[in-house]
């Protein structure tokens, strides 16, 4: 029997994964999100926002340009700091505060809408991650979401790294949180309703050797998997990748552009 995963452990080597690099460079291409996910959550003036694991602050910077008070938080210290840098370029207000998405230091009902875009779900437990969430929205509140899904880009992305660096056994996929059946799991105890719209981000870059070049010197989970591998093992990652962006790249031969689906959700606090 194969003993239990540290889930501290693992949030450990994750918070120093996502730490490499600078996300923020992957991270800003993803405003979009944000901006999107603040409009399907009806963001009002004066409302009391929370971002969770919100790196460089995308749903931050979307929710404060709506008039709201936000509070962006993440694990990682360096990524809030791009993220003020970012409001404070723009004009935009916003707190930041160091926190973990599993152990939220805020009292229960205290937002009005509580909000991640591919942050939580690479919390290590899935379930206590939330209903933290749930337990600081309040009644009547929305929970806004984006997250990825496994058939989806970034899903095969992570299935691709699964292949040459095996994830610890015992751990549910971050992709679990792009599963509608597993969103009602995970919220269903709390959610008087729970909407999931279908949604495409666009990678675009010059080129699948252009894209493999930044993320595996700017995203944490891809430079650190390459980092770790021996030379041939890694070459034979950046194989197995060009092969997925080649294949899905929409662009022809000219550019790349790769069409990755995510889950748009809005769930209501019961």
């Amino acid at each position: 029997m194969n003993a239990p995963t540290d889930l501290n452990a693992l949030k450990q080597r994750q918070q120093a994964a996502w730490a490499s690099g600078d996300y923020a460079v992957i991270g800003s291409t993803l405003q979009i999100v944000g901006e999107q996910l603040a409009e399907a959550c009806d963001l009002r003036t004066d409302e009391r926002v929370l971002d969770v694991a919100a790196g460089n602050g995308n749903a931050t910077l979307a929710a404060a340009r709506r008039g709201c008070i936000v509070t962006s938080t993440d694990y990682v210290g360096s990524l809030l700091e791009r993220g003020a840098e970012r409001a404070r370029a723009e004009g935009l207000h916003a707190a930041f505060q160091v926190a973990d998405a599993e152990n939220l230091p805020f009292d229960d009902a205290s937002f009005d809408v509580v909000l991640s875009t591919f942050g939580v779900m690479f919390s290590p437990d899935q379930a206590r991650a939330a209903t933290e969430m749930a337990r600081v929205c309040r009644p009547g509140g929305r929970i806004g979401l984006a997250n990825w899904t496994p058939e989806g880009f970034i899903g095969q992305v992570f299935k691709t790294l699964g292949r040459h660096l095996p994830p610890p056994a015992g751990v549910q996929p971050p992709s679990r949180w792009g599963v509608e059946a597993n969103l009602h799991t995970l919220f269903g105890q709390t959610a008087d309703a729970i909407s999931v719209t279908p949604r495409l981000f666009n990678f675009r870059y010059r080129s699948a050797a252009h894209f493999i070049d930044v993320f595996r010197t700017w995203y944490g989970p891809i430079h650190k998997a390459f980092a770790a591998l021996p030379a041939e093992s890694a070459q034979a990652l950046e194989r197995d990748l060009t092969e997925l962006l080649t294949r899905m790249n929409r662009a022809g031969g000219a550019s790349l552009v790769v069409p990755s689906e995510y889950l748009e959700v809005v769930v209501t606090r019961r």
